[in-house]
């Protein structure tokens, strides 16, 4: 828990987007459909655009705020409400300003707009409440807990992402594939999101993967793509810890794309109990020298298990072996 020098809000502040425009050649601008972003998710998926060449993109956004609590207090002058838009990727940075409705009302309306090529991926949009305190103008009060992201690419507005899995000749494919060949499947984090190769040299394999095939072959299937999720997870965390930025002060920061999503999501089963900064701190540190990297080998491949669904995979392959091996006694 963060301490602040002076007195913050304590009620929550939230955000919502309500609509969303893109303008394309010749100023022409079109809306997203409701569709293309979800409260629920709070994600924007810019892909779900029906025109491929828009230039910028407009959102409008409400934000609630707790208006009595900034009267009662006093503690707080020249409140204002921004919503500020940033991607670490290619560290672009909007800010706009909201307006209140009418004085005492809770909701704070506004615009913000960005151009296209000013982004790459993912931006993550937030709301900040800044006030003058003490003297001191500029402090932020009060901040929306979860942000909003604007995906750039994504045709559905969905929080989690899901790999991408192509399947390709080792034998013929790309030349940094043959050395691969006999392999099943390698994990391929070079490119903007995480890649599956599956080697369709490798026989039987697609059709186990895809659940064709006998009973048998279906329950193979599940574990087989259980323990693929596995290697997933550890390959692209050892991508996302080995690829970090480090402040000044040898403080490694999260990645704002996927990575730091794998991150997030793993941390916490690798160092138990600590933050998730904490907890990224302590792994770069050992991973640097300072410490025993091979300690938290098994950390690691537990917790990709666990995202894996490792263990009830294997238990439903037991399982399921067992009835089908009843059955065919009967």
């Amino acid at each position: 828990m963060r301490v602040y020098p002076y007195p913050r809000l304590t009620g929550p502040v939230t955000a919502r987007v309500t609509a969303v425009r893109l303008r394309g050649p010749g100023d022409v601008r079109e809306h997203l459909d409701t569709k293309g972003y979800s409260v629920v998710e709070q994600v924007v998926a810019l892909g779900m655009a029906e025109r491929e060449d828009w230039r910028s993109a407009r959102i409008a956004l409400t934000a609630t705020v707790p208006v009595r609590e900034i009267e009662s207090q006093g503690h707080w002058s020249d409140v204002a409400v921004v919503a500020v838009l940033t991607e670490g990727a290619t560290n672009a940075r909007t800010v706009a300003r909201l307006r209140q409705g009418a004085t005492g009302d809770r909701d704070w309306t506004g615009e913000i707009e960005f151009d296209r090529d000013s982004h790459l991926d993912r931006a993550s949009l937030a709301v900040h409440v800044v006030a003058t305190v003490g003297g001191m103008a500029g402090r932020i009060i009060a901040s929306t807990e979860q942000e909003w992201l604007i995906d750039m690419t994504s045709a559905a507005p969905l929080r989690d992402r899901q790999l991408d899995v192509s399947t390709v000749s080792f034998a013929r494919g790309a030349e940094w594939l043959r050395s691969f060949r006999d392999a099943p499947w390698v994990v391929d984090t070079a490119g903007r999101m995480p890649t599956v190769r599956l080697n369709s040299d490798f026989e039987g394999l697609v059709a186990l993967v895809d659940g064709q095939g006998s009973k048998v072959e279906s329950v193979v299937g599940e574990m087989l793509l259980a323990q693929m999720c596995a290697d997933v997870w550890t390959a692209v965390f050892h991508t996302a810890i080995g690829d970090l930025e480090v402040e000044d002060d040898g403080t490694p920061l999260l990645p704002p794309d996927w990575r730091g999503a794998v991150l997030r999501e793993m941390l916490p089963d690798i160092v138990p109990g600590r933050s998730a900064e904490d907890a990224l701190r302590e792994v770069h540190i050992r991973r640097a020298g300072g410490g025993s990297w091979a300690d938290l080998q098994p950390r690691i491949q537990y917790a990709a298990a666990r995202r894996a669904e490792v263990p009830r995979a294997l238990a439903d392959t037991v399982r399921d072996i067992e009835r089908l091996d009843q059955e065919t006694q009967a």
